[in-house]
């Protein structure tokens, strides 16, 4: 009878035991099991949002691309329709395309040469100075006596009447230096250029 309830004893023991042990087991297996559930979701949530992350810069640079693209083709068209304003096509005029620009003033003497100097000092260039002279050459030859016995118009830029030439100094009648900066200042103020005004004259006999 002892035996037995020793062996009963002993029985109850083990099952304890046992029963400790596999809670203890199944304790440690839940939190690895959840910990290993929860890992792949949270790899998948930042793969996404480096995705998405890249997806938006892509765009972004695309589209400043795009503007970028866009600002350089109006820069380029407003650049060909402002030169064609400043230099219109003279092609169709005869006679009315620019002559070719001196190498330099050293290639003139007299009024030419102080003509060429002035045309410099005003912030034109040489091609300039080509239609000047071809411009005053036909109005006057140069010549600071010159004077138009149908018209009137008087000196090197054939100034209608003479005398508004006083405005560049009241030497003016016998001075090519006043009347050259007259000239100079008329044609800047009317015409913008000497090849325009060349141009005009080219195309309607006078200036």
């Amino acid at each position: 009878m002892i035996r037995l309830v020793h062996w009963h004893r002993t029985l109850g023991v083990l099952l304890l035991v046992g029963a400790v042990a596999g809670g203890v087991a199944v304790t440690a297996d839940g939190p690895a099991e959840r910990a290993g559930a929860d890992t792949p979701a949270g790899t998948v949530d930042a793969a996404d949002l480096a995705r998405q992350d890249q997806e938006r810069a892509d765009s972004e640079r695309a589209a400043r691309d795009t503007a970028q693209r866009k600002a350089d083709e109006a820069a380029v068209a407003a650049a060909e329709q402002a030169k064609k304003v400043a230099s219109p096509s003279q092609s169709k005029k005869p006679g009315a395309t620019a002559p070719p620009a001196p190498e330099s003033c050293n290639v003139y003497s007299g009024n030419r040469k102080t003509g060429c100097a002035m045309v410099l000092a005003k912030g034109w260039d040489l091609a300039q100075m080509g239609c000047l002279d071809k411009l005053w050459t036909k109005e006057s030859g140069w010549n600071e006596k010159a004077r138009n016995k149908s018209s009137g118009a008087l000196g090197i830029p054939q100034a209608y009447p003479g005398s508004k030439m006083s405005s560049a100094g009241p030497d003016w009648e016998t001075n090519p230096v006043t009347q050259i900066k007259w000239g100079l200042g008329y044609i800047a103020q009317k015409y913008n250029t000497p090849c325009r005004a060349w141009a005009t004259s080219q195309s309607t006999g006078s200036y």
